[in-house]
């Protein structure tokens, strides 16, 4: 195998960004009802086909794209290469299913790389393990033809192994004919769970990472082939726990020996849902970033683009929210992670360097008690606007601060303001003493 750095050097800039675009966009968006939509309906190949002869995303701007992502605090980005219903974005020797052959007649991956990396963005791209699309796929529990038996009995010949041939050349496409990868998104493995349930095996997991880490060795890539995940160069390098909150930085999906990211959509949709209303509010998307970082993990946010190839309004207006936090904010999320101190109930503390950053996340009365850094603060001051704030000694002669002495030893005490500061998280920046 390649030489490969060792991972913590590999994954540096990543768990410096923190935060990433994740981008879900193909032919399903025409249809405008969740990515999934060919399953979810049981689509034939013939009713799913007008979404492919109707693409044709005319207002397609990924420069406008790369620019609100970047205004919102994202520095790297994800996108849907191919996603399970077999449609590439990418022109692909090895099928005519693809973006050139539809209406927009044109590789819709490169222009899109392209932007991105100009405006500074690692580049990351998703590839999907399932193809309903291919004839050597076979029927399986999430297939759209799962509950036919007429046709599960006739395609019962089919060849995973043939359809892993075809696999492993689209991934080598990918990762020699755009130049840099930084991020390889494999989605997903899925063994013992039914009908033709497809796992390692099936896609030749072990000799597919071989591929990528041979075709790109500085690459990383997440922990869906089903081989595991370590600082080895033979199983996953991160995690990816999706549309969860983990409890922690200690548990079965983020774990300290190697970087984590969890994956969270606007509206719990991946793909455009043009009648999906559950959008989260900006103030709970800043909330789940800070409680990821705080966490030692990077949030990677989702956004679906319309079958026209532009940002839904929403989701652009909840950008621009994000960004306006960010633009004030940057130094407790970028380069910043986990601390060892621990915040008061309804805080999370985010660290860099001698840096620590305290997110208030529900506003407090008059004072806050910060257990363990008594003596360790040299000066305190809210971040979006540097205006100080105050640190409390108790005095004995005050009886407004008789409650301090019942104060565990070691806490620190800092007074704030009756009302919260405008901003989405109130940040106090602390500075720590040498």
């Amino acid at each position: 195998m390649t030489d490969i750095a060792p991972l913590a050097e590999r994954a540096a800039w990543f768990t410096h960004d923190r935060f990433g675009l994740f981008v879900h966009w193909g032919v399903y968006a025409a249809a405008a009802r969740h990515e999934w939509v060919m399953a979810r309906e049981r689509l034939t190949d013939g009713q799913y086909a007008k979404y492919a002869e109707h693409f044709d995303p005319d207002l397609y701007d990924p420069v406008q794209w790369a620019e609100d992502a970047w205004q919102a605090g994202m520095r790297y980005f994800v996108i849907t290469t191919k996603h399970h219903d077999g449609f590439c974005l990418f022109d692909s020797e090895l099928t005519d299913y693809s973006a050139p052959h539809t209406p927009a007649g044109r590789d819709l991956l490169r222009p899109m790389v392209e932007a991105f990396r100009a405006r500074g963005f690692k580049v990351g791209f998703y590839y999907s393990l399932l193809d309903w699309h291919h004839p050597e796929f076979p029927v399986d529990l999430y297939h759209p033809r799962r509950d036919d038996g007429e046709y599960i009995a006739a395609t019962a010949g089919r060849d995973v192994d043939k359809y892993a041939d075809y696999l492993h050349g689209q991934v080598r496409e990918l990762l020699t004919n755009y130049g840099r990868i930084d991020l390889m998104w494999f989605d997903f493995s899925y063994s013992g769970r039914g009908l033709n349930a497809k796992g390692a095996p099936e896609w030749r997991s072990a000799e597919l990472l071989a591929l990528v880490r041979e075709l790109q060795p500085h690459i990383l890539v997440n922990n869906r082939l089903e081989l595991g995940v370590g600082p080895g160069p033979e199983t996953g390098d991160f995690t990816t726990p999706e549309q969860v909150q983990p409890p922690g930085h200690e548990n079965e999906q983020t774990s300290a020996a190697v970087p984590w990211e969890a994956c969270q959509t606007l509206n719990g949709s991946w793909g455009y849902d043009r009648d999906n209303l559950d959008w989260k509010p900006p103030s709970l998307l800043v909330r789940m970033l800070v409680d990821t970082v705080s966490k030692g993990g990077n949030m990677l946010l989702n956004v679906g683009p319309t079958g026209r190839g532009r940002f839904d309004p929403r989701a652009r207006e909840t950008l621009a929210a994000i960004g306006a936090w960010t633009a004030l904010h940057e130094p407790a999320i970028r380069g910043a992670g986990p601390s060892a101190f621990v915040p008061p109930p309804d805080c999370r503390y985010t660290q860099r360097g001698d840096r620590l950053y305290l997110h208030v996340l529900s506003w407090p009365m008059k004072h806050l008690h910060l257990p363990g850094l008594a003596g360790k603060v040299a000066y305190a001051r809210f971040l979006h606007d540097h205006s100080e704030v105050a640190l409390v000694e108790p005095d004995g002669d005050d009886p407004f601060l008789n409650h301090l002495r019942g104060l565990p030893e070691g806490t620190l005490t800092v007074a704030v303001p009756s009302s919260a500061p405008e901003v989405e998280v109130p940040v106090i920046e602390l500075i720590l003493r040498a």
